[in-house]
């Protein structure tokens, strides 16, 4: 699959999925978008991928937002058809059941913080700046911002970021739990590798389950949240993985996960 505004490569399980909009610092147009869509669905139902890894091209901006020359003509109707899409598209990544991974290498405003907040890890280059500016152009986040962000610091950091507009450097956001880590610029390609490769070789029944069990039991109740603990612990032994892995412990070597 070729795209105009993606560059994509897999290497030993991990597929690295590139903005590469440099004159626009990789902004979130429509065409973006659905190549975007069609990128994450490829991979999703790729075997041979077992982590995804989104990033921006260049070494100013992972996604410095979306198109605002695309904003500012829209009607009311296109304007809530764009949101819904970017909200869709948001959401498929945050329920996939491979790792994706932000590697932040600059700035993530706007758009580009709502495409990092929805992947389940997330790694930042020293110099990138987080946030969510869209009060100072008199909209508000529509890709799902509000919302993720709400969940991951709560309401009061989430309202000061989203009503003061201002970006927050990326010590900040680590110190805010936004981000897993924070590493030099010229390390954060090693930074990631370091993070996807024990992903690789996991067992992908016990990620999958891992995955689903921590993101949905964030929005459903405790009792929910253990009933659907134990329906994938129940699963995951009844792979020949299991047995693999709890063999290799007893026998005091590294296990080989097959996927079955």
């Amino acid at each position: 699959m070729s795209f105009e505004n993606l560059a994509v490569v897999t290497r030993g399980g991990i597929h690295t999925i590139t903005i590469k909009r440099p004159s626009k610092l990789n902004a979130l147009n429509r065409q973006t978008l659905q190549e975007l869509y069609a990128a994450i669905i490829d991979a999703s139902g790729d075997d041979k991928v077992r982590v995804i890894v989104i990033t921006g091209a260049g070494d100013k901006a992972f996604v410095a937002g979306a198109d605002i020359s695309e904003i500012r003509d829209q009607s009311p109707v296109e304007a809530r058809s764009f949101s819904q899409f970017g909200q869709n598209l948001m959401s498929m990544i945050q329920s996939l059941d491979k790792p994706v991974i932000a590697a932040i290498n600059g700035f993530a405003l706007g758009g580009g913080m709502e495409l990092a907040l929805a992947c389940h890890l997330r790694i930042a280059s020293d110099n990138a700046k987080l946030g969510l500016p869209e009060i100072k152009l008199g909209i508000m986040p529509g890709f799902g911002g509000t919302q993720r962000l709400l969940r991951l610091v709560g309401t009061t950091l989430a309202l000061e970021m989203a009503l003061g507009g201002e970006p927050i450097s990326a010590e900040r956001a680590h110190q805010l739990g936004l981000v897993n880590l924070v590493v030099p610029a010229a390390e954060l390609e090693a930074a990631v590798g370091r993070m996807a490769k024990p992903l690789v070789k996991a067992a992908p029944e016990a990620v999958r389950g891992i995955l689903q069990a921590v993101l949905q039991g964030s929005d459903i109740n405790l009792e929910a949240g253990l009933a659907l603990e134990t329906a994938r612990f129940a699963l995951c032994c009844a792979t020949e993985d299991m047995k693999e892995g709890t063999s290799a412990f007893l026998e005091k070597r590294a296990p080989e996960f097959k996927g079955r």
